[in-house]
């Protein structure tokens, strides 16, 4: 029987990885804890999706279109916006998921930021809240009430996928060594991590998850 949890797996993707676009300090462990995590999952039918930032090239967020600075702020819509380098644009490598990431076990994928006027950093709406992705319905469908959720970044779309999902009405458990920030500020990722728990999600680690048989020759940074 299918359990009533599933694991949101948020933005694990080359662009946000060494070597990517807009990477991420230390993503590389997330993808290991990800494997982790999923190898647990598979063992108590916990279901296994992800989130997947999916930009057209003209997107907005992206400095270069909007003739700004990366990492400078702004308003977008009349929404604050930090500009952004070009990232996970779609069909292009650096929006595949990481290669190390065992894909083979996720389930369904919801892609954000298609709409090139506006950014999308929850897994659930625009950042509008105006237009919503389909994961909600896809989790009201399954019956889903609890997410096991990491991913990248801590403190952007990790944050607001949180408190959305709690926002909606589901228990949310964030694994915060599968979690890592882009930090343009040091204390972001503390405060995230704060902020999410203040509004109701309950903050863990891999290591209180009993996962099993995790071969730990399978970490691909020891290949």
């Amino acid at each position: 029987m299918m359990s009533d949890s599933a694991l949101l797996l948020v933005d694990l993707q080359n662009d946000f990885c060494n070597g990517g676009a807009l990477a991420v300090l230390d993503s590389e462990s997330v993808i290991n804890t990800a494997n982790e995590v999923i190898t647990y999952c598979q063992q108590h039918d916990i279901a296994i999706i992800a989130s997947q930032d999916w930009h057209p090239a003209d997107h907005l967020s992206f400095a270069v279109n909007s003739a700004t600075k990366v990492g400078t702020e702004g308003k977008l819509n009349g929404l604050r916006q930090i500009w952004w380098p070009v990232h996970c644009v779609q069909h292009q490598k650096g929006a595949e998921f990481h290669p190390a990431l065992n894909q083979s076990a996720i389930q369904a994928i919801f892609q954000k930021g298609v709409n090139a006027i506006i950014d999308s950093y929850s897994a659930f709406f625009d950042n509008d809240h105006q237009h919503a992705t389909q994961l909600d319905y896809w989790l009201t469908q399954n019956q889903i009430k609890h997410l096991y959720i990491m991913g990248l970044a801590t403190d952007y779309c990790v944050k607001f996928t949180v408190l959305d999902a709690l926002q909606l009405g589901y228990q949310v458990t964030v694994i915060q060594d599968g979690c890592r920030g882009v930090n343009l500020d040091p204390e972001d990722s503390h405060n995230a991590l704060q902020e999410m728990a203040l509004a109701g999600a309950k903050l863990i680690t891999s290591s209180d998850l009993p996962i099993h048989f995790f071969d730990r020759a399978n970490d691909f940074r020891q290949k």
